[in-house]
C-alpha cells in the first residue's frame, strides 16, 4: 500500500508502513519513520552539511542490509546532493554523488527507504558542495567482553580529564550497540587522526589493564578499545539520534555527564526510540555544541 503525503511542501509517497523491521520488537516502517519526523529537530543540525551513508534494511533487521554512499540516479531532485572525490573506492569510482540531508522531507524520504542507521563524518561540506576541513574529534570506545559500556563510562571520565587538559569539552553518547562515544570541537589544531591516537596511546600507557589502543581482536578481551581511527576524513561515525539495527529500537544516544559517572550497569544506557523522543521532548538537544 502507498500513502502520498506532503512534509514541508515536497510530495513524497510512502509505502509498506506496516512492515515490521524490528521483528523481536514488533517496530514497523511506520513507526521509523514518526520516529525520524519526531526527533528532526534535534537530529538535523547534527546531519547539516554532512555527505551521508545510510544503511538500509529493507527487509528489517533480520534480513539482508547494505551500505549506500552514492545517491541513485531515483533519488528525487530536491534532496541535496555533492559530487565528492572517492579515493579508494570499492567500486573503482573516481567521484561518489552523496546526499546531504538539511531538511526533514529528505530525511522522511530516508526513513521510507529502511535506512535505519544514518552515518556521517566529521567533515562538512559549504555551500558550493566543496569539503570544508574537519569540526569534530570522535573517539569510538568499544568494550571487549566481559567488558560493557560499564568499563567504557570509566574510561570515558579518563579521556574527558585528557581532553580538559587540552582545552577540549568533551559529549558523550551511546552508540546505540554495546560502545560509548565521545566528540569533542575540533579546531585543526593538527591531523585529527595523529592527535585521537597520541591521546589513545597515552591512556593505555596509563591504564594498561583497562585500555587499548590497538584494534588487533586478540589484545581486546576484559578491556575498553579506544578506537581513534573514526578521524580518518574517509569514514563515518553514526549519527546522535540515529536508530541502530539492533533487535530492538536502539539509538545512539546524547548522555549528560551524570549518566556517565552513574553507570552501574549495561541496561541503564540502553535508549530505544520511545526513550529518546521523551528525552529530547524533556531535555531538548544533549549535544549541542560545546
Amino acid at each position: 500500500m502507498k500513502v502520498p503525503v506532503k512534509v514541508d511542501g515536497r510530495a513524497l509517497t510512502l509505502s509498506n508502513l506496516d512492515k515490521v523491521l524490528y521483528p523481536e520488537y514488533g517496530f514497523t516502517k511506520a513507526e521509523v519513520i514518526d520516529y525520524y519526523s519526531r526527533v528532526a529537530p534535534v537530529l538535523l543540525p547534527h546531519l547539516l552539511g554532512r555527505p551521508l551513508t545510510v544503511k538500509r534494511f529493507p527487509n528489517g533487521v533480520a534480513g539482508p542490509s547494505f551500505f549506500e554512499k552514492n545517491a541513485p540516479d531515483h533519488t528525487p531532485g530536491w534532496v541535496r546532493r555533492v559530487r565528492l572525490p572517492a579515493p579508494g573506492s570499492t567500486k573503482n569510482r573516481e567521484t561518489i554523488d552523496f546526499a546531504v540531508i538539511d531538511d526533514l522531507p529528505t530525511l522522511v524520504y530516508y526513513a521510507n527507504l529502511a535506512a535505519l542507521e544514518l552515518h556521517v563524518p566529521q567533515w562538512r561540506v559549504d555551500e558550493d558542495g566543496r569539503a570544508l576541513p574537519p569540526d569534530t574529534l570522535v573517539f569510538d570506545l568499544d568494550p571487549g567482553p566481559p567488558a560493557t559500556i560499564v568499563e567504557c563510562c570509566r574510561v570515558a571520565l579518563l579521556l574527558r580529564e585528557v581532553l580538559q587538559e587540552e582545552g577540549l569539552t568533551a559529549r558523550p553518547k551511546t552508540s546505540g550497540s554495546k560502545g560509548l562515544q565521545l566528540y569533542a570541537d575540533w579546531d585543526c589544531r593538527e591531523k585529527p587522526s595523529a592527535y585521537a591516537k597520541r591521546l589513545a596511546q597515552r591512556l593505555e600507557k596509563e591504564h594498561p589493564k583497562e585500555i587499548v589502543s590497538v584494534m588487533a581482536r586478540k589484545a581486546r578481551p576484559g578491556k575498553v578499545f579506544i578506537d581513534w581511527s573514526q578521524n580518518n576524513p574517509a569514514k563515518t561515525t553514526v549519527a546522535p539520534y540515529s536508530l541502530r539495527a539492533q533487535e530492538r529500537p536502539t539509538v545512539s544516544t546524547p548522555l549528560r555527564w551524570e549518566e556517565v559517572e552513574g553507570c552501574e550497569h549495561a541496561e541503564e544506557l540502553v535508549f530505544l526510540a520511545p526513550d529518546v523522543l521523551a528525552r529530547a521532548e524533556k531535555r531538548g538537544d544533549l549535544f549541542g555544541r560545546a
